[in-house]
């Protein structure tokens, strides 16, 4: 493709990008196709030749999106917000088109620096206290993996990573029920193992009970494990409840143990100064991730990462071969050592742009918004005799369920059930669901970028009719 042809077909999908921001809610929210159906429609060889791009476009709108879930339609309210918008898509073309590798400093000073200054900025937007850094992780799932990894070699005087595990070191992790999966997926991965992963009961709200923490960590201690870490969450996936960090912080310090803070999308809520009671006990945190790519405008992957020691990470995860020294190490901050991967993509200019382009002050218009609309919505569903709630509703997820008089515990959940299947199929709007204490609970989330009340009140008129015209 000569430069002239790239500018052409630039200009084209730029258009076609603009056409589908403005569209999107005009598509079934949820894609309708089979499974197999995109696959069978791909040809088994790749092109002999070369094709001609304007093929490409138009293979796009004839296979590729029948098959794409609009994660960016107003009426997506299912699992969680993925958001982009405009001024982080830019920023993700120019990254896209620099084609920057930003493992060290030296191999783009610009990325290195700019994340650094755009990690202090969110740092002090969210209230944590100043002694923290931060790096941009790819997702939180790797955020707590790196936070465990580190727990694990603090806990083991840095001896895993040099000699594997022995005997006599069993380690213990702990998080609530309603904690994130990839919890447990971080503890298969660090070798502590999934047996080692003590889940604590919650209470009402689905918060973590603190005394069944407490009395974990003791009993652990006196039966001669080695407590590593505990992952409190701010905002769980299921219902977004929120963990007291004050007397999860007290225990962890009593017991030497690693906290980490999984916020991944409640924390975006803490720019808000009326939120800022979600992280009383920030004092006694190691390390905290959430994510811009949920909640704050910023288009997947962009994960915020914040170590209180950062040289514990640098430890956990530094190897310095040859061909990777340089003459500015020491001075400024290597990315690659604060994770997983060698290799990083240039994401700070993204977050960087979408934090300009907003001003704290939009952004903040904006997560209240979408906290008034959820506010609203658990109003709604309480004036109805056939609804009723089913957790508290504390950020931007309303947990609900329908609830015809007559109907037992089974009969509820398979109504429900079916309920969200028709509502999906539709195309009109998507929910998703959880379970809470075995009653099959349908979620909805009111964080897209572009949702309004017009669009909440739209769905929920389409709940109640389709809930009602059920038959079992």
């Amino acid at each position: 493709m000569t430069t002239d042809e790239f500018r052409r077909y630039a200009h084209k999908l730029a258009d076609w990008m603009a056409g589908y921001m403005e569209n999107v809610e005009k598509y079934p929210v949820k894609s309708t196709v089979k499974p197999g159906e995109i696959f069978n429609r791909l040809p088994d060889v790749p092109p002999e030749h070369p094709e001609s791009f304007d093929n490409i476009i138009r293979d796009i709108e004839e296979i590729i999106m029948p098959g794409i879930t609009h994660w960016q339609s107003p009426n997506f309210f299912a699992y969680f917000p993925a958001n982009a918008s405009p001024p982080s898509i830019l920023a993700e073309m120019i990254t896209a088109t620099l084609g920057a590798q930003c493992m060290i400093w030296e191999t783009s000073p610009a990325a290195a620096e700019l994340e650094e200054k755009v990690m202090n900025w969110l740092r002090d937007m969210i209230g944590l206290p100043g002694y923290f850094q931060g790096v941009i992780q790819d997702t939180a799932s790797t955020a707590t993996l790196a936070a465990i990894l580190t727990a694990r070699e603090k806990s083991t005087g840095f001896s895993v990573n040099e000699n594997g595990f022995s005997n006599d070191k069993r380690l213990r992790v702990y998080c609530s029920e309603q904690a994130h999966s990839s919890v447990e997926k971080a503890v298969k991965i660090a070798g502590i193992g999934r047996k080692n992963l003590v889940k604590i009961g919650v209470l009402p709200d689905f918060s973590i009970d603190c005394r069944k923490l407490e009395e974990a960590v003791t009993k652990d201690i006196r039966e001669g494990f080695v407590p590593c870490c505990v992952i409190a969450t701010l905002g769980t996936t299921g219902t977004t409840a929120v963990d007291r960090l004050r007397p999860v912080g007290e225990i962890c310090k009593e017991n030497h143990v690693w906290l980490h803070v999984d916020a991944a999308m409640g924390g975006t809520a803490l720019i808000l100064p009326e939120y800022r009671w979600m992280i009383d006990g920030s004092e006694y945190i190691d390390s905290f991730v959430f994510n811009p790519h949920k909640w704050m405008f910023t288009n997947f992957d962009c994960s915020a990462f914040f170590i209180r020691y950062p040289e514990l990470l640098i430890r956990t995860f530094e190897i310095l071969p040859e061909y990777l020294k340089t003459r500015t190490r020491g001075q400024v901050n290597d990315y690659r050592d604060w994770g997983i991967p060698l290799g990083r993509r240039f994401r700070a200019l993204k977050l960087w742009s979408v934090i300009r382009s907003y001003g704290t002050e939009g952004l903040r218009e904006k997560i209240r918004y979408h906290l008034s609309i959820a506010s609203n919505i658990a109003e709604m569903i309480s004036k109805e005799n056939d609804f009723e709630l089913l957790a508290p509703v504390v950020l931007n997820t309303v947990c609900f369920r329908y609830k015809p008089a007559g109907k037992v515990e089974d009969q509820l959940n398979i109504l429900n059930q079916k309920l969200n299947h028709l509502l999906n199929d539709s195309g009109k709007i998507y929910l998703t669901h959880t379970s809470l204490n075995g009653r099959y609970t349908l979620r909805m989330v009111t964080g897209q970028t572009n949702v309004t009340m017009a669009h909440a009140e739209k769905a929920w008129q389409i709940i109640m009719s389709v809930a009602r015209n059920i038959q079992l």
